[in-house]
């Protein structure tokens, strides 16, 4: 699919997509619960993927139909308010769909279902480090992931340690969510 047709779904996509009848989702349309619009001058509904997600997460339903286009990060840190907070922000940027865990056990979880683009990892959990970018590399769905560390102050010396541990990147906090997207950026080699 191109851009374009990724933008906007019809119901018979977003069918497919949600494992349902057409109806199903032309009912969800027609109360209020699916947002879209009709194409003028016919019954045809539209549904603006974001639109989808955004239904598809209140509901539970998994993303795997959806290629979203959106890059996945996963984001394993066990404080809460810290990962909400920069999940709020990355997800409202509208680009990003992040996942959370708390351990390395969930991380391992959550990355075999979501399959992250980007996976950011706090070295302050009990996380073995050497062994955690070989098991990343070593799965044929996440070979891609970039797996970036996040920690409080490192020398230049600990950082490029980190690097030759086969971590992509680092970043040490504080930190604003601007930085986040730039360094996502730089190992995901977006050109702007």
């Amino acid at each position: 699919m191109d851009k374009k047709s990724k933008d906007v779904l019809t119901t018979g996509q977003v069918a497919k997509i949600c494992n349902v009848a057409p109806r199903t989702v032309s009912k969800w349309f027609d109360t209020g619960q699916l947002r879209g619009y009709r194409i003028p001058g016919s019954k045809d509904r539209r549904i603006p993927t974001d639109q989808l997600v955004r239904f598809m997460r209140a509901h539970n339903m998994p993303l795997n139909g959806l290629d979203t286009g959106m890059v996945r990060i996963l984001l394993v840190d066990d404080d809460e308010e810290r990962t909400g907070q920069l999940t709020k922000n990355l997800e409202n940027d509208g680009r990003y769909e992040v996942r959370t865990a708390e351990s390395a056990f969930d991380a391992g979880v959550v990355a075999d279902q979501f399959r992250p683009h980007v996976i950011f990892i706090d070295l302050n959990l009990d996380i073995n480090l050497k062994r955690i970018c070989s098991l990343v590399r070593e799965q044929t769905e996440l070979q891609g992931a970039k797996v970036v560390a996040v920690t409080g102050k490192l020398t230049e010396g600990e950082g490029q340690a980190l690097l030759q541990q086969g971590f992509d990147a680092y970043l040490c906090r504080p930190f604003e969510t601007r930085r986040v997207i730039e360094c996502i950026d730089e190992v995901m080699n977006f050109i702007h």
